[in-house]
């Protein structure tokens, strides 16, 4: 799916068949049961729209699942989002979608991660490392607290949510690539 959106030069638009679940998370809305990191990247760079149901007595020999015709409209221009650091916030968020945002990101493997890519992104950058190291703890709270989204679930944001989050996770210096 990723590979078809980042297609250039960009198509416009995609009519597709795939199995009914696969098709439904293409879709699915915030507080969806199959609403999950591949709708929220795949919203990012696309509208998408069922068209239509397929039933597996369609084909021969009968699958055992249904399909659905989807249609897929790329963004144009594609959204000004480091797509990198974008999937690198939503993967993290959505590792267990019905934690707490503040659960997750201030888990000690992930602070660890963070101060590792603050390392790698200074030294990318040109900038000196903080010294003393920085408080990871303390920013990711910060940013949470000040984005009002310390309790809230990955299954519950919407697109609007995870570009505010990142912006501010981005503007303290937590970078996820």
């Amino acid at each position: 799916m990723f590979k078809l959106l980042a297609h250039r030069p960009l198509f416009r638009c995609a009519l597709l068949m795939f199995q009914e679940e696969f098709a439904l998370r293409l879709s699915a809305k915030p507080g969806d049961e199959l609403y999950c990191r591949l709708s929220v990247n795949t919203q990012l760079l696309a509208r998408v729209s069922q068209l239509m149901k397929v039933g597996r007595n369609n084909f021969r020999p009968p699958p055992k699942v249904e399909s659905r015709v989807v249609r897929i409209e790329p963004r144009n221009p594609p959204p000004p989002v480091n797509f990198v650091e974008w999937d690198g916030l939503v993967r993290l968020a959505f590792n267990r979608k019905n934690k707490t945002l503040h659960a997750e990101f201030t888990n000690n493997k992930v602070l660890e991660m963070f101060g590792a890519n603050l390392k790698t992104w200074c030294s990318l950058n040109s900038v000196p490392y903080p010294e003393p190291a920085p408080d990871m703890k303390a920013i990711v709270e910060g940013v949470l607290t000040e984005t009002g989204m310390s309790g809230k679930r990955a299954s519950k944001l919407d697109l609007d949510d995870f570009l505010a989050l990142l912006n501010a996770f981005n503007k303290a210096g937590i970078h996820f690539a």
